[in-house]
């Protein structure tokens, strides 16, 4: 099963109200007019996308270690996944198909590193419940986020809505800020120019990471 079929069965079982989530129905066009409005005001074609240089980062992973995109690029090219937080199932999703492919990857000469806002705690418990051989990355403020021009304020209808279902982002975050990151997915070649990007504003929509796996093969040919 791919992962968008993965992502597509769980919103189904999501939208009906089935257990554990036993989501109210009213929810939902709130989430899905937020999604909209996304999409149309066309941030994710501003985004940074395949051909363009990567901004470089140096981030925290989930044991408070310095983790430098420049670094990790000196030993071959990094798949890059910004997610928004443990919170989100989706999110999770994503994270359990990256890591069953992370052999792949790997095999090929490449890394991989996540990136949220959460704060270290719960980057620790994405990678513990997600048996992650992979380290998540905090992004303080989603800057990283904003410099790969991913990060968006939620509108305030959705914040009364996430306040409401108990949804804390500024607890998860340390961040009083209620801005995501819009989920994203790159590869960044060892010269720090962007072979693969694949940005989407409706979360609910996610890449296989089978369909990166042809881009890294052309790169570790050409290394």
């Amino acid at each position: 099963m791919s992962l968008q079929d993965k992502l597509d069965a769980f919103k189904a079982d999501f939208k009906a109200g089935k257990p554990p989530y036993n989501a109210p129905p009213e929810i939902h066009p709130i989430m899905e007019r937020a999604t909209a409005e996304l999409i149309a005001s066309g941030q994710a074609g501003r985004a940074i996308k395949a051909g363009e240089r990567a901004p470089a980062f140096v981030l925290r992973d989930q044991d408070n270690n310095e983790v430098s995109s420049a670094a990790l690029l000196q030993q071959g090219p990094l798949v890059v996944t910004f997610y928004r937080g443990v919170w989100c199932p989706y999110c999770n999703l994503e994270l359990q198909a990256l890591n069953e492919a992370l052999p792949q990857i790997e095999a090929l000469g490449a890394r991989v590193v996540a990136i949220s806002p959460q704060t270290a705690v719960n980057s620790r418990k994405s990678v513990r419940t997600g048996q992650l051989g992979f380290p998540v990355l905090s992004d303080v403020g989603n800057e990283t986020a904003a410099a790969f021009g991913l990060r968006f304020a939620l509108p305030d209808y959705l914040v009364d809505l996430y306040k409401a279902l108990k949804n804390d982002l500024p607890a998860f975050n340390g961040d009083p800020s209620w801005t995501l990151p819009m989920p994203a997915r790159y590869v960044i070649g060892t010269d720090g120019i962007v072979l693969y990007s694949e940005v989407n504003p409706d979360y609910t929509q996610r890449p296989d990471p089978s369909e990166m796996l042809p881009v890294l093969q052309r790169a570790a040919a050409t290394a």
